[in-house]
């Protein structure tokens, strides 16, 4: 099929025949301590993907364990062990860790490392296993909670988007909060749910019942930028900043994991299926780029011209999301659009002779990052299994069965 044109074959086929390319990256990027980022090579080495990433590698556990692969489920023990034996002393998990054994927290932590390890840990059924560990990444993490609006807090460039300035209260960190604490059956997950839509949401018609959010949607709601209503979910909510940019991962997350009623849902599918228009991919992450004239610009995003306009995190398109785009579209019961996006995610994998590349520019579809992507194949398949079989939201079977045999 690589020298098939993708556009010339139907989409069963093409989902198909993705597949099978995706299982056979995974496959190749298994390495002594886990999931590499990308497919292993001098490239790779030059740039640091040749390590398991925490986030990365917790996705693509996610997803070995569903391939009915043994090699790939095992591969997805070895990476959330590695992952836990470099855990920080204070509970962090590290936001990779290298071939010799060495790990990196990034510049101001990495927040979502943390949450993602504990959320595939869950999934395989680990718990017991890595019971120690759990106990401290959890402390840890209750350190970073505010005592009385239950959510995280963190410095900006400190998750995923690591070169974007959202800090303070973070939408897709609290939106992976919660769902650890449904999971784990934390404390305070109802509250956690309350202050989400309180301050990611000010322009609702809720009233906070603590004084300090009152006062800070009040701010957010006299001193927006936008006059309409706003269908998504600010990207974070600090003391005298916000983002209205349009965090599309985060908005996801809150989809899939029950923060986002039916009402909000149907308003954010709804923009996103107007900021995917005329995309040559799925999907873009940012509804509005940030540009250098505004406040929410900081110089580190020029960096490389990495982060842009159109660019990386800033409104580049990462085929990865698109995977929790289709998840999304499920859950809300729109299944057609689920399998023109899965398609579509195919036809973005195909790129370049089969590359998974890691984004590309949001205007001109033009391939960027690293080919070879081991997150872009683990999503591809955790989209296509949904429809099956959902990971979110409405359960799933038992994840963790090639582990125990």
């Amino acid at each position: 099929m690589r020298s098939t044109e993708p556009d010339s074959i139907d989409a069963e086929t093409l989902i198909e025949t993705c597949a099978v390319e995706a299982l056979a990256l995974l496959r190749e990027n298994l390495g002594p301590l886990g999931f590499l980022a990308a497919a292993p090579g001098a490239a790779a080495q030059s740039r640091g993907y040749d390590r398991v990433f925490g986030r990365d590698a917790a996705i693509c556990a996610l997803a070995a364990l569903h391939c009915g692969d043994r090699a790939l489920a095992a591969g997805a023990r070895l990476s959330l062990e590695s992952l836990a034996s470099r855990q920080a002393g204070n509970g962090q998990i590290p936001k990779y860790v290298d071939g010799r054994g060495g790990a990196d927290f990034w510049y101001l932590g990495c927040i979502d490392a943390t949450l993602w390890w504990l959320i595939a840990v869950q999934h395989a059924g680990l718990i017991g296993h890595l019971s120690e560990q759990v106990a401290r990444a959890l402390d840890w993490l209750a350190c970073q909670e505010h005592p009385q609006f239950f959510l995280l807090q963190q410095n900006e460039a400190s998750d995923w988007a690591d070169i974007m300035p959202r800090s303070g209260f973070v939408l897709y960190t609290n939106a992976l909060w919660y769902h650890v604490k449904r999971i784990y059956a934390l404390p305070h997950a109802a509250k956690t749910h309350e202050h989400f839509n309180y301050l990611f949401d000010p322009f609702a018609d809720l009233r906070a019942t603590h004084k300090r959010v009152r006062l800070m949607m009040h701010y957010v709601r006299r001193r927006r930028r936008h006059a309409s209503p706003r269908e998504l979910y600010l990207s974070f909510v600090n003391l005298a900043s916000w983002g209205e940019e349009g965090d599309l991962f985060g908005n996801l997350l809150a989809v899939l994991f029950g923060l986002a009623g039916d009402h909000q849902t149907c308003r954010i599918l709804a923009a996103i299926a107007r900021n995917q228009a005329g995309a040559p991919y799925p999907m873009r992450v940012t509804q509005t780029p940030i540009q250098p004239a505004e406040p929410l610009w900081r110089p580190y995003m020029a960096r490389h011209r990495q982060n842009l306009a159109h660019r990386y995190h800033n409104g580049g398109i990462w085929p990865f999301v698109g995977g929790f785009w289709v998840m999304a579209l499920d859950l809300a019961g729109r299944r057609r659009q689920a399998e023109t996006v899965l398609a579509d995610l195919a036809r973005a994998s195909a790129a370049g002779g089969w590359q998974f590349n890691e984004w590309f520019h949001g205007l001109t579809g033009e391939p960027e990052g690293m080919p070879r992507q081991s997150w872009n194949a683990a999503m591809f398949l955790l989209a296509r299994r949904s429809l099956s079989l959902p990971l979110f939201g409405r359960g799933i079977g038992n994840a963790y069965s090639l582990l125990e045999a």
